[in-house]
């Protein structure tokens, strides 16, 4: 009887002992005592920070990185069919290349079709100047750098994005074809990008044209020459990828998983 006693003893209310003061909540935690803190999570959100290094530590890092993918697609969910068109942006506003990159954009926004450049100067503002004047969607998605590049004024839907791997995430994710013409160091990087996605299947299919047959022969050449006769990669889809010096062939192959 008496463990009996003691049972029910322990399942009822604990009364606690005044000496441990005040309850203070934090949250879903119970703090009481000693183990009260000195300022509230308010005051300290809101106090002056003397020291600003957690602005260049790893976990302030991943936020911005993370509100960069969260700003991206929210600026792009809603953009529908999509073609990005790749290029250098030191190309000059008389060159042949200009004049295709312009006409290109025109063609992509009379079929309906949204066209995503990186925004800057060169082959990106001529895609984005045919789109503009031809009343289509013409979206700039520009790259923090040493030397600013600005968004140029043909981009009627534009976002400068701090990290080069969540702007290239936003040309694949919301792109159903690209063009790529002539450039340096970026576009090569954003051409293989594409070609290994396509190539180990991450991504569905994306046709890709390069445009400017002279210009792109010798890397191609070197590609099904050298790296294929090693084996290092499997054959190239014909079907998804053309180098092409006609501009009305490059849109049509840009489009042609979005036509059906």
């Amino acid at each position: 009887m008496a463990d009996e006693k003691d049972l029910g003893a322990a399942s009822a209310p604990v009364a606690y002992d005044d000496s441990l003061g005040a309850t203070y909540h934090r949250g879903p935690v119970i703090l009481r005592g000693p183990m009260i803190p000195k300022k509230t999570t308010t005051t300290n959100l809101l106090e002056p920070e003397a020291d600003t290094d957690w602005l260049h530590m790893d976990p302030w890092r991943v936020l911005r990185i993370q509100a960069e993918f969260v700003d991206g697609f929210g600026a792009l969910a809603e953009l529908g069919p999509a073609v990005t068109v790749f290029g250098s942006a030191r190309t000059s506003r008389m060159d042949p290349m200009y004049r295709a990159a312009r006409h290109v954009g025109r063609k992509l926004a009379e079929a309906g079709v949204a066209v995503i450049t990186g925004g800057g100067p060169g082959i990106m503002e001529a895609a984005n100047c045919g789109a503009a004047r031809a009343g289509g969607k013409s979206v700039g998605l520009g790259i923090e750098l040493p030397h600013e590049q600005e968004i140029n004024k043909w981009v009627n839907l534009g976002m400068t994005f701090r990290y080069f791997f969540v702007r290239k995430t936003m040309f694949v994710k919301y792109s159903s074809g690209a063009i790529v013409f002539p450039g340096g160091f970026g576009t090569l990087d954003e051409a293989f990008e594409l070609l290994t996605l396509v190539q180990t299947h991450k991504v569905a299919r994306v046709p890709v044209v390069l445009f400017g047959t002279e210009y792109w022969h010798g890397l191609m050449d070197w590609i099904e020459d050298t790296v294929l006769e090693e084996g290092n990669i499997s054959p190239l889809d014909p079907e998804l990828v053309l180098v092409t010096d006609d501009e009305d062939e490059a849109v049509r192959v840009a489009l042609s998983e979005i036509r059906g």
